[in-house]
């Protein structure tokens, strides 16, 4: 009957494989399932942030790239811009101060941006969404224009801080989307310099 006694450190090694074997198939089970629910490499390049080298970026040029399927503009602004920005009168604008504006905080001032030199923008209208043109000429639509951007779908005009004006279609200046610079030349769009 020396056959039939129980061996209980054999009892222990049945026991902790039988219960290491059923962890390993609860998680090569659950993996695949998780996994599922994680969105899809598409998905997330289509929301995530873009990064962006604007180290070749001139004095007075525009760089758009695509975030979120939608045109980021990036305007580097001469001094001449900025002084003329200035001078447009905050009674010609619908929203001088920007306190309807879709912007981070440190976009709420008179440049709407984090550094005055560079302008970052959603270049969509905020009338029905056509795409703005850039006008930066002093002059060139009228007297009092100091360059800025015209919507050629309905006449929506906005100076070059994405203010739009009175007397036009689009109720809203143009968004600000939430962006930090990582260096003096790398942009990150979709990341906020708040939280940087």
């Amino acid at each position: 009957m020396a056959n039939d006694a129980v061996d209980p450190a054999r009892r222990r090694l049945l026991a902790g494989t039988a219960g290491a074997l059923g962890g390993v198939g609860l998680a090569a089970t659950a993996v695949p399932f998780i996994s599922s629910m994680q969105p899809s490499a598409k998905a997330q390049a289509a929301g995530g942030p873009v990064e962006v080298d604007i180290g070749r970026l001139a004095p007075g040029e525009l760089m758009v790239i695509e975030w979120r399927r939608k045109p980021v503009w990036i305007l580097r602004r001469t001094q001449e811009e900025l002084d003329n920005l200035a001078k447009v009168s905050a009674d010609a604008l619908r929203d001088p101060e920007s306190t309807q504006s879709e912007q981070p905080t440190y976009a709420t001032n008179a440049q709407r941006s984090f550094k005055p030199e560079y302008l970052v923008l959603l270049g969509v209208c905020t009338h029905l969404g056509c795409s703005p043109q850039l006008r930066p000429q002093v002059g060139d639509l009228d007297a009092d224009w100091q360059g800025g951007f015209l919507c050629p779908c309905h006449g929506g005009r906005y100076d070059l801080a994405g203010r739009v004006y009175k007397g036009v279609p689009p109720p809203l200046n143009l968004p600000v989307p939430p962006h930090k610079y990582l260096t003096d030349t790398r942009l990150v769009i979709g990341e906020d310099q708040e939280t940087a």
